[in-house]
């Protein structure tokens, strides 16, 4: 069926970075690495089995250490309060009044947002700072 097993191993490739397109799951690029040092073994003239400990080896490897690179690396912020994915987040805001159920209508960007306070935070006028944007909805804390 294939002339060499570098072309069973390209294929190999090639399907899992096209599964990891349709997927998303970077883990299987760190496998589709596997079958290219499986590929690159069989080009250095290396057996069968020497090629599968190899592409086993590295992929297995690399999904290994990309597996403790994420648990390192601490998760970023939900996107609805991350400020590298909204620009609102740590602007600052004047509310001039409080309602009862710890709601309020602000000016921001030249249009009237709704508002509710962070979780236990007190409700004072004031000048408060965009923790978070829910929808259409703002997310405050007062500034100190």
């Amino acid at each position: 069926m294939f002339e060499s097993l570098s072309t069973f191993w390209w294929i190999v490739a090639g399907v899992l970075v096209a599964i990891e397109l349709a997927t998303g799951t970077f883990y299987l690029l760190m496998l589709a690495l596997g079958a290219v040092a499986g590929a690159l073994a069989q080009w250095a003239g290396l057996d069968a089995a020497a090629q599968v400990v190899a592409a086993a080896l590295v992929g297995g490897g690399a999904t290994s250490l990309w597996h403790i690179r994420r648990a390192r690396h601490p998760k970023s912020a939900p996107a609805s309060s991350n400020p590298d994915v909204l620009l609102d987040i740590g602007q600052t805001v004047q509310v001039n009044q409080w309602r009862a159920d710890g709601t309020a209508r602000v000016s921001y960007r030249g249009s009237e947002w709704d508002a509710h306070l962070a979780p236990s935070r007190p409700a004072q006028a004031g000048a408060h700072r965009i923790t978070a944007v829910h929808g259409n909805r703002l997310e405050l804390e007062p500034l100190p």
